[in-house]
């Protein structure tokens, strides 16, 4: 620096320039991320398993949306310099398990295990929203646009598993209640890891 000045340091974050709050924007984009990355392995293991069969192209259908979540949150992490969950390995093979293996249980368990991760994704997203709006609905008006949309995508992927036999499924409670605990302990772990 000319002169022994100190050097000017511009705002190196997003976050603070738009004066939202650094410590909610990294908690969200955070387990949003491991959410989406998550889910993006559950639907590679189930088209590993089902990818031939009839319920293949709905399967992929689905994928193809968690993959452009996938990509925004990705997006959305270097924007705001936020450092992943540490978890994503973890992640990775956990979410591949889940989706292959209930596969295996044939569609129905499958379109079971669809029903129970975005019901629980989509109400953890209806969280974020309530959040986001009760600090500064305009601060937070792009994310809030992304966690919407997704939400809405989230529940339409709940609403396909419906229509396609989810509830048939064999210990159908059983496992979409012991799926749904997976995802909240996923969440709370993903959120501060």
């Amino acid at each position: 620096v000319p002169g022994g000045g100190a050097a000017l340091r511009l705002c190196s974050t997003r976050a603070a320039q738009e004066g939202i709050s650094k410590p909610v924007i990294d908690r969200i984009i955070r387990v949003d991320h491991a959410g989406e990355y998550g889910a993006n392995r559950i639907y590679a293991g189930q088209m590993a398993v089902l990818g031939r069969s009839s319920v293949g192209p709905v399967i992929q259908q689905m994928w193809n949306q968690e993959k452009d979540h996938l990509k925004k949150f990705s997006e959305l992490m270097i924007a705001y310099r936020v450092r992943p969950t540490v978890l994503l390995p973890f992640w990775n093979v956990a979410g591949f398990v889940l989706g292959a293996g209930s596969a295996l249980l044939g569609k129905k368990g499958a379109m079971a295990c669809t029903v129970a991760v975005e019901e629980s994704i989509s109400e953890h997203y209806n969280n974020q929203i309530r959040t986001l709006i009760e600090e500064d609905p305009e601060k937070y008006k792009e994310l809030l646009q992304v966690i919407k949309q997704f939400r809405d995508e989230e529940q339409e992927h709940h609403d396909i598993g419906l229509e396609h036999d989810a509830e048939a499924t064999p210990a159908y409670s059983v496992l979409k209640t012991a799926i749904q605990l997976g995802c909240k302990a996923a969440i709370f772990l993903s959120e501060r890891i």
